[in-house]
């Protein structure tokens, strides 16, 4: 099955309360049409750090290998690639200053995917109107 959805947020993962109804649809299509959802390495290190600064609980990281191990999982880990570490020139740094928040926009942009994020910067940022001009793709980032 071909890349569908790229989320950027393990809160997405875990079923957050904040995410807008839009994204909450989204990633509800994605499901139920068994569509690949996409999630950047880079995450799978943020939840580690998060856990290491006691910012969330340890069961974030054993919940997400849980739904990786499922037999009809749609989640699939999307590793950092040189290709990715190029689209990063892409992102601007003075809209999205997080390095992995624009390692993921990147991720989502070389795969041409929507990507769903809580992220403010990556809201507001153009990374998703240069997506559009250089890759003819009509997707909206949340």
């Amino acid at each position: 099955m071909p890349l569908q959805t790229l989320m950027l947020s393990f809160g997405t993962l875990l079923g957050s309360p904040h995410l807008s109804a839009t994204a909450r649809a989204q990633f509800d299509i994605a499901r139920k049409n068994r569509m690949r959802v996409g999630i950047s390495a880079i995450s799978i290190v943020e939840i580690i750090y998060l856990i290491e600064k006691g910012r969330i609980r340890s069961e974030a990281l054993s919940l997400l290998k849980k739904k990786l191990g499922q037999k009809k999982r749609v989640l699939e880990i999307i590793p950092m690639t040189y290709e990715i570490a190029q689209e990063v020139q892409n992102v601007p740094y003075d809209q999205v200053p997080d390095f992995p928040d624009r390692i993921i926009a990147a991720t989502a942009s070389y795969h041409t995917v929507p990507l769903i994020s809580r992220d403010r910067d990556i809201q507001t940022s153009s990374v998703e109107d240069n997506m559009v001009k250089r890759k003819n793709l009509n997707h909206a980032i949340y």
